[in-house]
Order: C-alpha cells, then structure tokens, then sequence
C-alpha cells in the first residue's frame, strides 16, 4: 500500500462495514478509456480505475484528497465528456471540503 500507514489504518476502520464495488468489465473499459482519451496519463491508472468503477456503478460522488488526477478541475471536463460518451454519467469528482461547503 502507499501512503501514511496511520492514515489507512484510520480510512480502514472508518470504511468497515461499507459495501464494496466491484471492477467489472465495464469499469475496466472505461478506465482504459480515461487512460487513452483522456486527460490522464499512463501512470495514473489506478485513479483512472477509481473513476471508472464510480462512474459505472452510478456512484453520485466520489471524494477524494487526490487532486493531481482524479478531483482536478482542469482534467474534470474532459473525464466528464468520456464518461457521458461512453452512456454513463460521471460521478461528481470533489475534496472533502467541497462536498462539505455550504
């Protein structure tokens, strides 16, 4: 795994419990998609996954402190035009704070 081992551990224990997506075909084609139509490079294909299985499963948000590739308000057009042409609708690719702004 990457990242702070105390973070995850925190994520894991707020997240028991929660149902899990499960990476289709479909989630998969549209991760590709995003890889090679999109705004997202090469290196960014767990991200571009992450977006695929919410967009496919009809996911309203997905909440992310990963503004490099997935909650980028540059890349979101592009990422949003891809998913709508593929027949889905895209998910709303957001941080925390603005989910929670009022």
């Amino acid at each position: 795994m990457h990242g702070d081992s105390v973070a995850q551990s925190r994520r894991r224990r707020l997240l028991h419990g929660l149902p899990l997506l499960e990476i289709t075909d479909d989630s998969r084609a549209m991760a590709r998609r995003l890889l090679e139509a999109g705004p997202l490079p090469e290196q960014a294909e767990v991200d571009a996954l992450h977006i695929g299985v919410a967009a496919v499963h009809g996911i309203e948000y997905l909440v992310t402190w990963n503004c490099r590739h997935i909650a980028n308000a540059r890349m979101r057009p592009q990422i949003e035009e891809i998913i709508r042409g593929s027949g889905y609708e895209p998910p709303i690719l957001c941080t925390p704070e603005e989910l929670l702004e009022e």
